[in-house]
């Protein structure tokens, strides 16, 4: 699959999230395979792009190519000026949020909430897409309600607007993340395009991205919540899809070597007390799916330095490694 000169390869894509795909979470999967990572939403009110949060939203220094950067507004000129602005700062694709169903996010008009007014989000598509020289693509959800499904025609404005991919999560915008993904809008938006279209949601396994490529026809599947603790997921599927076989699990000495690789990347990149404090969601996340790993997290995500946060995830695995019980302290 293709997005204007770029090749993705593999053709699984990290989904962008607020506050987890931050740099050092899209450098880690694509390490890990991932052949596309979006970048947590950007705004496009200059007002904030200077704040702390939005510097380092903006850095992509050092991250590997194609570095794709999602911005979410609802005034076209706005969204242009914010197109170019991160194409300055190292974009090399401009993704357009229209899909967040988030309650602050939709309360503004923007994300999934543009869905309700076709004519404007061809304005700002088309606003978006004469303003930079990068590819340009947009995500959304296939609706805003149960009764509301207007994916293909907004589709077919992003297609005539010049936009080079669409990734749809298959869900409306109020069921939020409840319930099963529906498949047949995006095989039916797939089968009405020509430009590149990425099946995203409940995408958690190499069977189930198997699977969601053959519903849909779409060209890629987009990995969302299933990558939180679990970034090697982007390599299973990768080789499931290239061979039909399953990798083995991580072993012990992976996760741990993982882990500690992206506390200290979070450290480094957030500084103290930031990168300790953001690092403590990600911990939750890698312990969540052993129940043995319940005391870790629970005595882990207390850690108030860089330091202990890595001490006690190196002791625990190693620990866990040799076969003896790891000796945690107790929580306060």
């Amino acid at each position: 699959m293709r997005i204007g000169p770029h090749l993705i390869e593999p053709r699984v894509i990290l989904a962008p999230m607020a506050g987890v795909t931050d740099k050092p979470f899209r450098v880690l999967c694509k390490r890990l395979g991932a052949g596309l990572c979006v970048s947590e939403m950007t705004t496009s009110d200059p007002r904030f792009w200077n704040t702390a949060k939005s510097r380092h939203r903006m850095d992509h220094d050092g991250e590997p190519a194609p570095i794709s950067v999602q911005i979410a507004g609802t005034v076209p000129e706005a969204m242009a000026e914010a197109a170019r602005h991160n194409v300055a700062h190292g974009a090399q694709i401009i993704d357009i949020n229209m899909g967040c169903p988030a309650k602050k996010v939709c309360n503004a008009w923007a994300g999934s909430a543009l869905m309700r007014d076709p004519p404007l989000v061809a304005r700002i598509l088309e606003a978006v897409v004469r303003a930079v020289e990068v590819p340009v693509t947009l995500k959304i959800r296939t609706g805003w309600a149960a009764g509301h499904r207007n994916a293909l025609q907004i589709a077919r404005i992003a297609e005539a607007s010049g936009i080079r991919a669409l990734a749809i999560h298959g869900r409306t915008r109020d069921q939020m993340y409840t319930g099963q993904a529906e498949y047949d809008t995006i095989a039916e938006v797939k089968a009405a395009l020509r430009i590149p279209v990425i099946a995203n949601g409940d995408v958690d396994s190499p069977d189930k991205a198997a699977h969601v490529l053959r519903a849909t026809g779409a060209d890629a599947v987009m990995v969302g919540r299933a990558a939180q603790g679990r970034p090697w997921i982007f390599r299973e599927i990768a080789h499931f899809l290239a061979t039909g076989e399953r990798l083995p699990e991580p072993t012990l000495a992976e996760v741990r070597d993982l882990l500690l690789d992206h506390l200290q990347a979070l450290h480094a990149f957030y500084g103290e007390p930031s990168g300790v404090r953001i690092a403590r969601k990600h911990l939750g996340w890698y312990a969540k799916d052993r129940p043995e790993n319940a005391a870790f997290r629970h005595v882990v995500v207390r850690a108030e330095t860089a330091e202990e946060q890595l001490r006690l995830t190196r002791d625990y695995f190693d620990a866990l490694i040799a076969g003896v019980r790891p000796d945690l302290p107790a929580a306060a």
